[in-house]
């Protein structure tokens, strides 16, 4: 394994969760580059994973076809490993995530992740047009993680077998936003990542779950967490207060069913808030795990987060408009790493 470019923050190494946005005016092909620049920044900052979220029907996500970008990440990119945070399994035959993830390992050995998470990604309709049924729903998940995982150690006398995807050692994730992912995890022994950047009250609860329910494993032999967190950082607090009012209205747009283009910051959320969204924007980019501060707000703030969670590892989410500020943003969280 590379470990030896990885650093540390209070002993606990970072990664970069990326949702791809699509910036007002912009474009996808512009993502994506946006996208190879940032890992390749990161990876030389000594940033542990890359991982990206499979989203679909979203004006400002450009991650739809989540492996195939995986693809095209790892080829830019020398030894950050990269995956999926997540693929939602709901909405694939079980078999071609197997192949797909079969294929990345093996062109990029030893740096593929696979984390699976079961809702839908996005709404209804999309679900029904992804996946022709909404036959198998979430409840179906366990069935289907045992079913990869069962592609993955391979049988030859199987009728069905996943090649490229036999007899490789890929982690697997579970990724959750409630008590579910948490439990199953626990009861699988497998790692375990945790959306505390949008679902800040139920962190401490499923990572009770998740730890007092842990039965050791062939993948892990004592619970590992990692706990996603939105962080902006800047020079200052008002420049990072001003950069953060981006990724609020993106939460505004999804919260009134119009998602929209990430949009340019603007000076006053005030203005475009009812009283009831400002609540909705405050629970949900709650100041626990969204981080909005010049370099000692951040280090402080993470430090607090990482001692109440007691985290294995934090995975990062900027949505920052502007590229430069977002490429700035994790030059300074890789300032504080290694302390």
């Amino acid at each position: 394994m590379h470990m030896g470019y990885i650093k540390y923050f209070q002993g606990v190494p970072l990664s970069v969760l990326d949702l791809a946005p699509i910036t007002e005016g912009s474009n996808a092909t512009q993502s994506f580059k946006n996208s190879v620049q940032l890992a390749q920044l990161t990876e030389e900052l000594g940033f542990h994973r890359y991982w990206l979220a499979e989203h679909h029907n979203m004006p400002g996500i450009a991650s739809s076809a989540t492996s195939v970008l995986i693809g095209h990440i790892a080829g830019a990119t020398k030894q950050i490993r990269v995956g999926a945070g997540g693929i939602m399994l709901p909405n694939h035959a079980t078999l071609v995530i197997a192949e797909q993830f079969g294929t990345l390992e093996s062109l990029y050995p030893g740096r593929i992740d696979l984390g699976l998470g079961r809702a839908p990604g996005s709404d209804q309709a999309t679900a029904y047009a992804l996946r022709r049924t909404l036959q198998n729903g979430a409840e179906e998940f366990p069935m289907q993680v045992e079913g990869l995982e069962d592609y993955f150690s391979g049988s030859p006398h199987a009728r069905v077998r996943a090649i490229p995807g036999e007899g490789l050692t890929i982690p697997i994730w579970l990724l959750g936003s409630s008590g579910f992912s948490a439990r199953l995890a626990a009861q699988k022994g497998l790692p375990f990542s945790f959306a505390s950047h949008f679902s800040p009250d139920y962190t401490l609860p499923a990572l009770q779950i998740y730890r007092e329910n842990f039965q050791p494993s062939e993948a892990l032999d004592k619970p590992y967490a990692m706990l996603g967190v939105n962080i902006i950082a800047a020079e200052t607090d008002e420049q990072a207060q001003w950069l953060s009012t981006s990724q609020q209205q993106q939460f505004l747009s999804l919260a009134r069913n119009e998602p929209t283009q990430l949009r340019p910051p603007i000076e006053n959320m005030e203005d475009i808030l009812s009283p009831l969204e400002k609540a909705h924007i405050e629970k949900t980019l709650d100041s626990r795990s969204t981080i909005v501060g010049s370099p000692e707000t951040v280090q402080q703030k993470l430090k607090v987060f990482i001692d109440e969670t007691k985290a294995d590892e934090i995975i990062i989410n900027s949505q920052i408009f502007d590229q430069t500020a977002r490429l700035r943003s994790y030059e300074i969280i890789a300032g504080m790493m290694d302390q």
